[in-house]
């Protein structure tokens, strides 16, 4: 009997599995004396370089782009600001988040004209002093109007309302004030002119706010920052104080 010659052969099946044919052949690189032979890098492709530098200042650009919208939004259209204080309880509580809209000041000062909020509208202003803080109130008397504030009553006088009315009665904020604190002393006879607003907070507790009949005076129109537009924190509290369309139009 012949013995079985158990020597693997490449053309041998074994468990039905044909080896490849066409094996990769991998060749060791090394040199003798173990040290390796890296391959010689790639030429850098000027196209790819290209397209690197391209892609950098495009993000760059796209950079400055996001930069300069978001400023000419603070700046011209809307911006955020948080409640500090109580001067505008009920209406607004401290610590609450508003937007501000400043696109219908923006839209009047393009045409060259002067930007006039209307009576009963909540404004965002600059303090007329040197320090420029910022204020939230409520227009009460617009130009042409003569404002009255004795024993605790306020009154508007004008062409429309020559014998006077409270300016509080008939608005959707007017049931929600407190009488006016009345100390026996302060009577305030105003009269409005051109440019100017005569503007009070909604609390109208003693020492609640500071504004035109409490010290500040009457406060220039060109000091208005903006419009109170929507209170959006919190969620809870969410609510629209102005609306945008009313605003634009009235602007243009």
């Amino acid at each position: 009997m012949q013995p079985q010659n158990n020597q693997y052969k490449p053309s041998q099946s074994i468990d039905g599995i044909q080896p490849p044919t066409n094996s990769t052949q991998i060749t060791d690189t090394r040199q003798p004396g173990g040290n390796y032979q890296l391959p010689p890098p790639k030429p850098k492709d000027p196209k790819r370089k290209k397209d690197d530098v391209k892609s950098f200042f495009y993000t760059i650009l796209l950079f400055v782009i996001a930069i300069s919208a978001a400023f000419i939004m603070i700046v011209f259209v809307f911006q955020s600001y948080i409640v500090d204080g109580s001067s505008m309880e009920p209406t607004l509580q401290n610590g609450n988040r508003v937007f501000v809209l400043k696109l219908p000041k923006t839209i009047a000062n393009l045409r060259g004209k002067e930007f006039t909020p209307a009576r009963g509208e909540v404004i965002i202003f600059k303090k007329p002093t040197a320090d420029g803080t910022q204020l939230i109130k409520r227009v009460i008397g617009v130009p042409g109007d003569r404002v009255t504030l004795q024993n605790g009553e306020l009154k508007i006088y004008n062409a429309e309302h020559p014998d006077g009315y409270n300016p509080d009665q008939g608005t959707n904020y007017g049931d929600t004030l407190e009488p006016i604190a009345f100390e026996g002393k302060d009577i305030i006879d105003v009269q409005v002119k051109e440019g100017q607003l005569f503007v009070m907070g909604d609390n109208r507790t003693s020492g609640g706010s500071f504004d035109s009949h409490t010290g500040l005076g009457l406060v220039p129109v060109e000091n208005i920052v903006g419009r109170l537009w929507v209170r959006y924190y919190p969620l809870s509290e969410f609510k629209v104080f102005s609306n945008t369309l009313v605003n634009l139009v009235t602007a243009l």
